[in-house]
Protein backbone atom coordinates (compact mmCIF):
# COMPACT_ATOMS: atom_id res chain seq x y z
CA UNK A 1 0.00 0.00 0.00
CA UNK A 2 1.83 3.49 -0.94
CA UNK A 3 0.65 7.14 -0.19
CA UNK A 4 0.70 9.65 -3.25
CA UNK A 5 1.23 13.34 -2.55
CA UNK A 6 0.72 15.36 -5.11
CA UNK A 7 0.96 19.31 -4.45
CA UNK A 8 -0.90 21.51 -7.61
CA UNK A 9 -0.89 25.16 -7.28
CA UNK A 10 -1.00 25.39 -3.49
CA UNK A 11 -3.71 22.43 -3.13
CA UNK A 12 -2.23 19.17 -1.75
CA UNK A 13 -4.07 15.93 -3.47
CA UNK A 14 -3.62 12.66 -1.39
CA UNK A 15 -4.90 9.27 -2.32
CA UNK A 16 -4.03 5.98 -1.47
CA UNK A 17 -3.16 3.09 -3.91
CA UNK A 18 -4.73 -0.12 -2.87
CA UNK A 19 -3.63 -3.01 -4.96
CA UNK A 20 -5.90 -3.20 -8.31
CA UNK A 21 -8.75 -1.99 -6.41
CA UNK A 22 -8.04 2.07 -6.29
CA UNK A 23 -9.40 4.87 -8.77
CA UNK A 24 -10.33 2.53 -12.13
CA UNK A 25 -13.36 2.74 -13.80
CA UNK A 26 -16.24 0.42 -12.17
CA UNK A 27 -19.90 -0.69 -12.69
CA UNK A 28 -22.12 -1.89 -10.37
CA UNK A 29 -22.66 -4.94 -11.45
CA UNK A 30 -26.23 -5.96 -9.55
CA UNK A 31 -26.27 -9.63 -10.45
CA UNK A 32 -23.01 -11.45 -10.05
CA UNK A 33 -21.19 -11.79 -6.34
CA UNK A 34 -23.98 -10.19 -4.49
CA UNK A 35 -23.65 -10.75 -0.88
CA UNK A 36 -24.97 -10.49 2.85
CA UNK A 37 -25.33 -7.24 3.84
CA UNK A 38 -26.36 -7.11 8.04
CA UNK A 39 -26.58 -3.79 9.67
CA UNK A 40 -27.91 -2.79 13.25
CA UNK A 41 -30.24 -0.45 14.54
CA UNK A 42 -27.94 1.51 16.83
CA UNK A 43 -27.83 5.17 15.60
CA UNK A 44 -27.65 5.91 12.10
CA UNK A 45 -23.97 5.16 11.72
CA UNK A 46 -23.95 1.58 10.48
CA UNK A 47 -26.92 1.84 8.78
CA UNK A 48 -25.73 4.64 6.93
CA UNK A 49 -22.95 2.53 6.44
CA UNK A 50 -25.29 0.14 4.97
CA UNK A 51 -27.65 2.07 2.98
CA UNK A 52 -25.13 3.07 -0.29
CA UNK A 53 -24.71 -1.06 -0.31
CA UNK A 54 -28.17 -1.81 -1.12
CA UNK A 55 -27.03 -2.81 -4.89
CA UNK A 56 -24.67 -5.12 -3.14
CA UNK A 57 -27.22 -6.89 -0.96
CA UNK A 58 -28.39 -10.21 -2.03
CA UNK A 59 -32.23 -8.99 -1.51
CA UNK A 60 -32.71 -6.86 0.98
CA UNK A 61 -30.27 -5.42 3.44
CA UNK A 62 -30.42 -7.36 6.59
CA UNK A 63 -31.09 -5.53 10.26
CA UNK A 64 -29.68 -8.13 12.53
CA UNK A 65 -31.81 -6.20 15.60
CA UNK A 66 -35.19 -6.92 14.48
CA UNK A 67 -35.22 -9.36 11.45
CA UNK A 68 -38.19 -11.63 10.90
CA UNK A 69 -37.66 -14.52 12.81
CA UNK A 70 -35.35 -13.23 15.89
CA UNK A 71 -35.77 -15.14 18.85
CA UNK A 72 -37.01 -12.83 21.94
CA UNK A 73 -33.74 -13.49 24.10
CA UNK A 74 -31.46 -12.24 20.95
CA UNK A 75 -33.95 -9.21 20.59
CA UNK A 76 -33.77 -8.31 24.08
CA UNK A 77 -30.14 -8.09 24.13
CA UNK A 78 -29.77 -6.09 21.00
CA UNK A 79 -32.91 -3.55 22.87
CA UNK A 80 -31.21 -3.15 25.57
CA UNK A 81 -28.12 -2.33 24.12
CA UNK A 82 -30.00 0.30 21.90
CA UNK A 83 -31.54 1.92 24.93
CA UNK A 84 -29.05 2.20 27.24
CA UNK A 85 -26.97 3.97 24.13
CA UNK A 86 -29.82 6.69 23.47
CA UNK A 87 -30.42 7.46 27.43
CA UNK A 88 -26.49 7.69 27.73
CA UNK A 89 -26.22 9.90 24.91
CA UNK A 90 -29.36 12.38 25.76
CA UNK A 91 -28.26 12.40 29.84
CA UNK A 92 -25.04 13.55 28.50
CA UNK A 93 -26.82 17.22 28.41
CA UNK A 94 -27.52 16.80 32.24
CA UNK A 95 -25.33 19.08 34.31
CA UNK A 96 -22.88 17.57 36.31
CA UNK A 97 -24.54 13.91 36.86
CA UNK A 98 -24.87 13.60 32.94
CA UNK A 99 -21.23 14.47 32.09
CA UNK A 100 -19.74 12.09 34.69
CA UNK A 101 -21.89 9.04 33.18
CA UNK A 102 -21.38 9.37 29.95
CA UNK A 103 -17.43 9.50 31.00
CA UNK A 104 -17.56 6.41 32.65
CA UNK A 105 -19.87 4.89 29.88
CA UNK A 106 -17.26 6.58 27.12
CA UNK A 107 -14.02 4.89 29.34
CA UNK A 108 -15.21 1.36 28.63
CA UNK A 109 -14.97 2.07 24.96
CA UNK A 110 -12.14 4.40 24.54
CA UNK A 111 -9.92 4.39 21.72
CA UNK A 112 -5.92 3.76 23.35
CA UNK A 113 -3.43 6.52 22.02
CA UNK A 114 -1.98 5.45 19.00
CA UNK A 115 1.86 6.49 19.61
CA UNK A 116 4.24 4.87 20.46
CA UNK A 117 3.19 2.06 18.53
CA UNK A 118 2.91 -1.48 20.26
CA UNK A 119 0.76 -4.27 20.75
CA UNK A 120 -2.61 -3.97 21.34
CA UNK A 121 -4.33 -7.47 20.13
CA UNK A 122 -5.11 -8.43 24.27
CA UNK A 123 -8.95 -8.84 24.50
CA UNK A 124 -10.39 -6.14 26.87
CA UNK A 125 -13.70 -6.24 28.83
CA UNK A 126 -16.41 -5.58 26.18
CA UNK A 127 -14.70 -7.87 24.14
CA UNK A 128 -14.98 -10.41 26.26
CA UNK A 129 -18.25 -9.64 27.13
CA UNK A 130 -19.98 -9.88 23.54
CA UNK A 131 -18.26 -13.34 23.06
CA UNK A 132 -20.05 -14.58 26.43
CA UNK A 133 -23.15 -13.23 25.09
CA UNK A 134 -22.40 -15.03 21.76
CA UNK A 135 -20.91 -18.39 23.15
CA UNK A 136 -22.82 -18.82 26.00
CA UNK A 137 -26.10 -17.80 25.18
CA UNK A 138 -25.99 -18.00 21.54
CA UNK A 139 -26.84 -15.02 20.73
CA UNK A 140 -26.76 -14.68 16.75
CA UNK A 141 -26.77 -18.61 16.45
CA UNK A 142 -30.47 -18.43 15.12
CA UNK A 143 -29.78 -15.66 12.40
CA UNK A 144 -26.48 -17.20 11.45
CA UNK A 145 -27.85 -20.73 10.83
CA UNK A 146 -30.54 -19.01 8.82
CA UNK A 147 -28.21 -17.25 6.51
CA UNK A 148 -25.78 -20.07 5.91
CA UNK A 149 -28.84 -22.64 4.88
CA UNK A 150 -30.53 -19.80 2.73
CA UNK A 151 -27.27 -18.12 1.22
CA UNK A 152 -24.44 -21.05 1.05
CA UNK A 153 -20.69 -19.43 0.81
CA UNK A 154 -22.49 -15.91 -0.41
CA UNK A 155 -19.70 -13.10 1.13
CA UNK A 156 -21.64 -11.85 4.38
CA UNK A 157 -20.67 -7.62 4.74
CA UNK A 158 -21.40 -6.24 8.25
CA UNK A 159 -21.35 -2.35 9.35
CA UNK A 160 -21.20 -3.67 13.04
CA UNK A 161 -18.54 -5.56 14.20
CA UNK A 162 -21.03 -7.82 16.46
CA UNK A 163 -22.66 -9.76 13.48
CA UNK A 164 -19.38 -10.42 12.07
CA UNK A 165 -18.36 -11.98 15.88
CA UNK A 166 -21.13 -14.02 15.54
CA UNK A 167 -20.60 -15.31 12.05
CA UNK A 168 -17.09 -16.41 12.61
CA UNK A 169 -18.02 -18.30 15.94
CA UNK A 170 -21.08 -20.11 14.59
CA UNK A 171 -19.06 -20.73 10.83
CA UNK A 172 -20.77 -18.74 8.41
CA UNK A 173 -19.69 -20.58 5.60
CA UNK A 174 -18.99 -17.19 3.13
CA UNK A 175 -16.16 -14.88 3.53
CA UNK A 176 -17.10 -12.38 6.16
CA UNK A 177 -16.01 -8.20 6.13
CA UNK A 178 -16.71 -5.66 8.47
CA UNK A 179 -17.11 -1.93 7.54
CA UNK A 180 -15.47 0.41 9.80
CA UNK A 181 -17.39 3.79 10.44
CA UNK A 182 -15.28 6.16 11.78
CA UNK A 183 -11.91 7.01 11.66
CA UNK A 184 -10.53 5.61 14.23
CA UNK A 185 -11.99 2.62 16.54
CA UNK A 186 -11.69 0.77 20.15
CA UNK A 187 -10.72 -2.39 20.40
CA UNK A 188 -14.01 -3.92 20.66
CA UNK A 189 -14.01 -3.64 16.43
CA UNK A 190 -11.76 -6.37 17.12
CA UNK A 191 -12.39 -10.07 17.34
CA UNK A 192 -11.05 -11.86 20.38
CA UNK A 193 -8.01 -13.26 18.85
CA UNK A 194 -7.21 -11.56 15.80
CA UNK A 195 -4.28 -13.32 14.28
CA UNK A 196 -6.40 -16.42 13.80
CA UNK A 197 -9.73 -14.87 13.01
CA UNK A 198 -11.04 -15.09 9.13
CA UNK A 199 -12.55 -11.35 9.11
CA UNK A 200 -11.90 -8.82 6.55
CA UNK A 201 -12.12 -5.24 7.33
CA UNK A 202 -12.98 -2.50 4.85
CA UNK A 203 -11.11 0.95 6.20
CA UNK A 204 -12.26 4.37 5.42
CA UNK A 205 -8.77 5.69 6.10
CA UNK A 206 -5.77 5.64 6.34
CA UNK A 207 -5.48 5.51 10.23
CA UNK A 208 -7.70 3.08 10.56
CA UNK A 209 -5.36 0.46 8.39
CA UNK A 210 -2.62 1.11 10.98
CA UNK A 211 -4.70 0.67 13.73
CA UNK A 212 -5.77 -2.75 12.94
CA UNK A 213 -2.61 -3.75 12.50
CA UNK A 214 -1.79 -2.59 16.23
CA UNK A 215 -5.21 -4.71 17.48
CA UNK A 216 -3.54 -7.40 15.94
CA UNK A 217 -5.80 -8.09 12.53
CA UNK A 218 -3.06 -9.49 9.74
CA UNK A 219 -2.38 -7.14 6.51
CA UNK A 220 -3.82 -9.10 4.17
CA UNK A 221 -7.52 -8.65 5.61
CA UNK A 222 -7.25 -5.16 5.79
CA UNK A 223 -8.45 -3.23 2.49
CA UNK A 224 -8.03 0.42 2.39
CA UNK A 225 -11.44 1.27 0.34
CA UNK A 226 -13.05 4.43 2.42
CA UNK A 227 -16.48 4.98 3.92
CA UNK A 228 -19.53 4.16 1.39
CA UNK A 229 -20.91 7.67 0.02
CA UNK A 230 -24.22 7.13 -1.66
CA UNK A 231 -24.29 6.85 -5.33
CA UNK A 232 -27.08 9.35 -6.13
CA UNK A 233 -24.13 11.82 -4.71
CA UNK A 234 -21.53 10.39 -6.41
CA UNK A 235 -22.91 10.02 -9.73
CA UNK A 236 -20.75 6.83 -10.28
CA UNK A 237 -17.17 6.37 -10.44
CA UNK A 238 -16.52 9.51 -12.60
CA UNK A 239 -18.38 11.69 -9.62
CA UNK A 240 -20.00 13.26 -12.43
CA UNK A 241 -23.11 14.13 -10.15
CA UNK A 242 -20.72 15.04 -7.02
CA UNK A 243 -18.64 17.74 -9.33
CA UNK A 244 -21.97 19.33 -10.75
CA UNK A 245 -22.56 19.85 -7.58
CA UNK A 246 -19.83 21.05 -6.37
CA UNK A 247 -19.07 23.69 -8.91
CA UNK A 248 -22.69 24.87 -7.53
CA UNK A 249 -21.78 24.52 -4.20
CA UNK A 250 -18.55 26.93 -4.73
CA UNK A 251 -19.89 29.60 -6.35
CA UNK A 252 -22.30 30.17 -2.77
CA UNK A 253 -19.54 29.75 -0.68
CA UNK A 254 -17.04 31.89 -2.49
CA UNK A 255 -19.57 35.06 -4.02
CA UNK A 256 -16.35 37.46 -3.73
CA UNK A 257 -13.98 35.11 -5.99
CA UNK A 258 -11.63 35.14 -3.03
CA UNK A 259 -10.56 31.18 -3.22
CA UNK A 260 -12.10 30.56 -6.89
CA UNK A 261 -9.93 33.05 -8.40
CA UNK A 262 -6.59 32.26 -6.65
CA UNK A 263 -6.67 28.37 -7.61
CA UNK A 264 -8.51 29.04 -10.97
CA UNK A 265 -6.73 27.24 -12.93
CA UNK A 266 -5.79 23.99 -10.52
CA UNK A 267 -10.30 23.33 -9.34
CA UNK A 268 -11.19 23.80 -13.14
CA UNK A 269 -8.70 20.58 -13.61
CA UNK A 270 -10.65 18.59 -11.22
CA UNK A 271 -14.52 19.89 -12.00
CA UNK A 272 -14.36 21.68 -15.13
CA UNK A 273 -15.21 25.28 -15.94
CA UNK A 274 -16.10 26.78 -12.93
CA UNK A 275 -17.96 29.92 -14.38
CA UNK A 276 -19.67 28.10 -17.00
CA UNK A 277 -22.65 29.20 -14.62
CA UNK A 278 -22.60 32.52 -13.69
CA UNK A 279 -24.82 32.46 -10.83
CA UNK A 280 -25.61 30.23 -7.72
CA UNK A 281 -28.33 27.34 -8.69
CA UNK A 282 -29.76 27.80 -5.46
CA UNK A 283 -29.76 29.71 -2.08
CA UNK A 284 -27.28 29.77 0.08
CA UNK A 285 -27.79 26.26 2.34
CA UNK A 286 -27.03 25.55 5.63
CA UNK A 287 -28.37 21.54 6.61
CA UNK A 288 -27.96 21.07 10.43
CA UNK A 289 -28.29 17.72 11.45
CA UNK A 290 -29.07 16.17 15.00
CA UNK A 291 -27.19 12.41 15.92
CA UNK A 292 -29.60 9.38 15.80
CA UNK A 293 -30.75 9.57 20.02
CA UNK A 294 -31.38 13.45 19.04
CA UNK A 295 -28.93 15.73 21.04
CA UNK A 296 -28.11 18.68 20.28
CA UNK A 297 -31.71 19.46 18.60
CA UNK A 298 -31.46 22.66 20.67
CA UNK A 299 -28.87 24.17 18.87
CA UNK A 300 -30.60 24.01 15.49
CA UNK A 301 -32.84 26.17 17.47
CA UNK A 302 -30.59 28.68 18.18
CA UNK A 303 -29.05 28.73 14.37
CA UNK A 304 -32.51 29.25 12.74
CA UNK A 305 -33.07 32.10 15.80
CA UNK A 306 -29.77 33.76 14.47
CA UNK A 307 -30.41 33.23 10.85
CA UNK A 308 -34.01 34.32 10.92
CA UNK A 309 -33.53 37.83 9.37
CA UNK A 310 -31.22 36.06 6.34
CA UNK A 311 -34.46 33.61 6.34
CA UNK A 312 -36.92 35.39 5.99
CA UNK A 313 -35.38 38.37 3.30
CA UNK A 314 -34.60 34.86 1.18
CA UNK A 315 -30.71 35.26 1.71
CA UNK A 316 -30.34 31.88 2.98
CA UNK A 317 -32.24 28.48 3.17
CA UNK A 318 -31.94 26.28 6.70
CA UNK A 319 -32.73 22.45 7.29
CA UNK A 320 -33.47 21.20 10.03
CA UNK A 321 -33.08 17.36 9.96
CA UNK A 322 -35.19 15.64 12.58
CA UNK A 323 -34.28 11.80 11.34
CA UNK A 324 -36.96 9.16 12.00
CA UNK A 325 -37.79 11.06 15.44
CA UNK A 326 -41.25 12.24 15.34
CA UNK A 327 -40.34 14.14 18.56
CA UNK A 328 -37.22 16.13 17.12
CA UNK A 329 -39.46 17.19 14.03
CA UNK A 330 -42.62 18.72 16.65
CA UNK A 331 -39.75 20.04 18.74
CA UNK A 332 -38.21 21.74 15.60
CA UNK A 333 -41.73 23.22 15.08
CA UNK A 334 -42.93 24.20 18.01
CA UNK A 335 -39.32 26.61 17.79
CA UNK A 336 -39.82 27.92 14.41
CA UNK A 337 -43.47 28.97 15.63
CA UNK A 338 -41.62 30.38 18.46
CA UNK A 339 -39.22 32.85 16.86
CA UNK A 340 -41.86 34.20 13.93
CA UNK A 341 -40.54 31.41 11.27
CA UNK A 342 -43.66 28.67 10.49
CA UNK A 343 -44.65 31.19 7.52
CA UNK A 344 -41.42 29.95 6.30
CA UNK A 345 -41.90 26.23 6.56
CA UNK A 346 -41.32 24.75 2.97
CA UNK A 347 -39.77 27.69 1.68
CA UNK A 348 -36.83 29.08 3.66
CA UNK A 349 -37.07 26.24 6.44
CA UNK A 350 -37.20 22.96 5.93
CA UNK A 351 -37.59 19.83 8.28
CA UNK A 352 -36.14 16.89 6.92
CA UNK A 353 -37.80 14.28 8.61
CA UNK A 354 -39.42 10.53 7.96
CA UNK A 355 -41.12 7.50 9.24
CA UNK A 356 -37.96 5.06 8.47
CA UNK A 357 -34.83 4.95 8.13
CA UNK A 358 -34.33 4.30 4.30
CA UNK A 359 -37.05 7.14 3.26
CA UNK A 360 -34.91 9.41 5.93
CA UNK A 361 -31.93 8.61 3.99
CA UNK A 362 -33.50 8.93 0.46
CA UNK A 363 -34.72 12.26 1.69
CA UNK A 364 -31.36 13.16 3.77
CA UNK A 365 -28.88 12.48 0.55
CA UNK A 366 -31.29 14.17 -1.60
CA UNK A 367 -31.08 17.72 0.50
CA UNK A 368 -27.41 17.22 0.13
CA UNK A 369 -27.21 17.89 -3.43
CA UNK A 370 -28.12 21.41 -2.37
CA UNK A 371 -26.43 21.94 0.62
CA UNK A 372 -23.84 24.60 0.69
CA UNK A 373 -22.18 23.67 4.87
CA UNK A 374 -23.28 20.93 6.63
CA UNK A 375 -23.55 21.42 10.43
CA UNK A 376 -23.65 18.09 12.62
CA UNK A 377 -21.64 16.03 15.13
CA UNK A 378 -18.12 14.36 13.51
CA UNK A 379 -20.11 11.04 13.34
CA UNK A 380 -19.75 8.90 10.03
CA UNK A 381 -20.92 12.04 8.29
CA UNK A 382 -17.33 13.43 8.54
CA UNK A 383 -16.64 10.77 5.43
CA UNK A 384 -19.44 13.12 3.86
CA UNK A 385 -16.31 16.13 3.49
CA UNK A 386 -15.63 13.82 0.90
CA UNK A 387 -18.53 15.10 -1.24
CA UNK A 388 -17.30 18.55 -1.22
CA UNK A 389 -19.26 19.83 1.78
CA UNK A 390 -17.17 21.36 4.12
CA UNK A 391 -18.38 20.74 7.41
CA UNK A 392 -19.25 22.93 10.77
CA UNK A 393 -18.65 20.32 13.83
CA UNK A 394 -20.57 20.77 16.86
CA UNK A 395 -18.93 19.14 19.88
CA UNK A 396 -18.43 15.43 19.75
CA UNK A 397 -19.90 12.36 21.59
CA UNK A 398 -17.51 9.85 22.57
CA UNK A 399 -14.18 8.94 21.95
CA UNK A 400 -14.79 8.04 18.44
CA UNK A 401 -15.86 11.07 17.22
CA UNK A 402 -12.99 13.22 19.15
CA UNK A 403 -11.02 11.19 16.84
CA UNK A 404 -13.33 12.18 13.88
CA UNK A 405 -13.04 15.71 14.65
CA UNK A 406 -9.49 15.52 14.33
CA UNK A 407 -8.92 13.40 11.18
CA UNK A 408 -11.41 16.32 9.45
CA UNK A 409 -9.21 19.19 10.75
CA UNK A 410 -6.58 17.06 9.12
CA UNK A 411 -8.08 17.15 5.93
CA UNK A 412 -8.55 20.38 6.18
CA UNK A 413 -12.54 19.81 5.65
CA UNK A 414 -14.09 20.92 9.29
CA UNK A 415 -14.08 23.74 11.29
CA UNK A 416 -14.96 23.94 15.29
CA UNK A 417 -18.21 25.94 15.46
CA UNK A 418 -18.21 29.36 16.88
CA UNK A 419 -21.06 30.59 19.15
CA UNK A 420 -24.20 29.31 17.76
CA UNK A 421 -26.65 32.66 18.79
CA UNK A 422 -23.87 34.45 16.06
CA UNK A 423 -24.04 32.60 13.53
CA UNK A 424 -25.07 35.33 11.08
CA UNK A 425 -21.57 37.00 11.65
CA UNK A 426 -19.05 34.25 12.42
CA UNK A 427 -20.72 32.46 9.08
CA UNK A 428 -21.03 34.97 6.87
CA UNK A 429 -16.97 36.05 7.79
CA UNK A 430 -16.26 32.59 6.61
CA UNK A 431 -17.99 32.54 3.51
CA UNK A 432 -16.36 36.38 2.93
CA UNK A 433 -13.11 35.25 3.23
CA UNK A 434 -13.38 31.87 0.78
CA UNK A 435 -12.50 29.86 3.75
CA UNK A 436 -15.57 27.17 3.34
CA UNK A 437 -14.78 27.01 -0.09
CA UNK A 438 -11.15 26.08 0.88
CA UNK A 439 -12.70 23.36 3.13
CA UNK A 440 -14.97 22.11 0.55
CA UNK A 441 -12.49 21.73 -2.06
CA UNK A 442 -9.83 20.08 0.53
CA UNK A 443 -12.52 17.65 1.50
CA UNK A 444 -12.97 16.64 -2.16
CA UNK A 445 -9.37 16.45 -2.86
CA UNK A 446 -8.50 14.81 0.78
CA UNK A 447 -11.31 13.19 1.69
CA UNK A 448 -11.57 9.15 0.02
CA UNK A 449 -14.71 9.20 -2.49
CA UNK A 450 -14.52 5.60 -4.07
CA UNK A 451 -15.37 2.93 -1.06
CA UNK A 452 -18.69 1.84 -2.44
CA UNK A 453 -16.78 0.95 -5.62
CA UNK A 454 -14.17 -0.17 -4.01
CA UNK A 455 -15.90 -2.53 -1.14
CA UNK A 456 -17.86 -3.88 -5.01
CA UNK A 457 -14.25 -4.49 -6.60
CA UNK A 458 -12.70 -6.39 -2.80
CA UNK A 459 -15.60 -8.81 -2.97
CA UNK A 460 -15.72 -8.88 -6.97
CA UNK A 461 -12.50 -9.93 -7.38
CA UNK A 462 -11.57 -12.48 -4.26
CA UNK A 463 -15.09 -14.03 -4.93
CA UNK A 464 -13.41 -14.62 -8.59
CA UNK A 465 -10.58 -16.15 -7.18
CA UNK A 466 -12.56 -18.32 -4.73
CA UNK A 467 -14.43 -19.75 -7.74
CA UNK A 468 -11.17 -20.52 -9.31
CA UNK A 469 -9.88 -22.14 -6.90
CA UNK A 470 -12.91 -24.35 -6.42
CA UNK A 471 -13.10 -25.10 -10.01
CA UNK A 472 -9.43 -26.84 -10.04
CA UNK A 473 -9.97 -28.18 -7.19
CA UNK A 474 -12.70 -30.11 -8.92
CA UNK A 475 -11.24 -30.60 -11.86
Amino acid sequence: MQMLRINICGIRIRFARLASYSMSKFKLNHHQHQAIVLTVDMGYGHQRAAYPLKDLAYGKIINAVNYAGIPPADRKIWRQSREFYEFISRFKNVPILGEAAFDLYDKLQEIPRFYPRRDLSKSNFEVDKIYDYIEKDKWGKHLMDKLAKKNGRRPLVATFFVPAFMAEVFDYPGEIYVVVCDADISRAWVPRDPAQSRINYFAPCYRVVERLKLYGVRSERIFFTGFPLPIENTGGEDLSVLKKDLMCRLLNLDPDGKYLDKYYDSIRMHLGDIYAQKLPAHPLTITFAVGGAGAQREIGAVIAGSLKKKILSKAIRLNLVAGIHNDISVYFRRELRRLGLYERLGKGVNIIFANNKDDYFRKFNAALRTTDVLWTKPSELAFYSGLGLPIIMTPPIGSQEKFNRIWLKTVGAGITMEDPRFTHEWLFDWINSGWLAEAAMSGFLEAPKYGLFNIHKVISKRAGEQKTEEMVSTY
